[in-house]
């Protein structure tokens, strides 16, 4: 589907989400526990701000630089394949800084919500590939954009966990974000590779990059959740990325209770029932307590 079609398409969803709940949001903490309560199929959507309380670098924005590069300009298959060195070094850091990261109350509150609630069906739907949710404890997991622990092969397409560090010797200690450094000299043949004798193929980080689509099996099973849950709350997600920028308006549009936990209003945030502004890993905690 074309940006023009994708943007049509989430302004109308907004304007009648917008014109059935203006009138009744609300920051009402108590009122959105009892909404909560009664639900039996709930959905958390998350994104960057989460993770950012925990250290995680947005890469979005004016902040969005790895040394004189736009990070989104190396997330892209285009890049990968003109310079693939230069592209694993920037996902082996963000590799490192995600691994030193430790999961927030907020991660802890999803995950410790779902563990106490086993008569709901909660599903995590995340826009971040750092893996805190699942570091968490969180079980029912849908990572919209991959994993940066996974690989996929690019001959064989093989995709595996791997949380080595660093995940090649040529990477060790490589990576840093210094302005002054451009480009990198490290050769193809030592960047990771299949270690299946018969392919041996060049390994990829398992990203949707931009200009790819979305795993159909992982979108699959989103949009399901998505149109049966009762509430939905978006956590610390701008609400500007397609596809996950239509999800949410969607819900509320057919009359899901949808709360948005953010630091601040998004483009999308008159059209959800509740708002909460602040920290994640203070709100959700309190949102999320019995």
């Amino acid at each position: 589907m074309c940006i023009n079609l994708l943007t049509t398409v989430k302004r109308k969803l907004l304007t009648h989400a917008h014109v059935i709940m203006a009138a009744r949001q609300s920051s009402d903490m108590a009122k959105f526990k009892e909404t909560l309560k009664a639900a039996k199929n709930i959905v958390f959507l998350s994104g960057a701000g989460i993770s950012a309380e925990s250290g995680i670098p947005t890469f979005r924005g004016a902040g969005g630089m790895w040394r004189k590069y736009q990070s989104a300009s190396l997330a892209t298959p285009e890049a990968f394949g003109t310079t693939p060195a230069l592209v694993w070094e920037f996902y082996h850091y963000r590799r490192e800084v995600a691994a030193k990261a430790q999961p927030n109350a907020g991660h802890l509150a999803i995950a410790q919500y779902e563990a106490k609630h086993p008569d709901k069906t909660v599903t995590v739907i995340t826009q971040n590939v750092d893996g805190l949710h699942a570091r968490a404890g969180t079980k029912n997991l849908l990572e919209l954009h991959g994993s940066l622990y996974k690989t996929r092969c690019t001959k064989c397409k093989e995709v595996l966990v791997n949380t080595d560090s660093p995940i090649c010797k040529a990477l060790e200690n490589r990576g840093a974000p210094e302005v002054d450094q451009v480009g990198s000299d490290i050769p193809v043949r030592d960047l990771p590779h299949c270690r299946k004798p018969e392919c041996k193929g060049l390994l990829r980080p398992h990203i949707v990059w931009f200009g790819e689509s979305l795993e159909s099996a992982v979108l699959e099973k989103t949009e399901a959740a998505m149109a049966s849950c009762d509430v939905c709350l978006v956590v610390g997600t701008s609400s500007v990325v397609y596809p996950a920028a239509m999800f949410a308006p969607a819900a509320a549009a057919r009359g899901a209770a949808v709360a948005e936990f953010n630091l601040e209003p998004t483009p999308a945030t008159q059209a959800f029932s509740y708002y909460f502004q602040g920290p994640c890993g203070e709100t959700l905690p309190k949102a999320l307590a019995d």
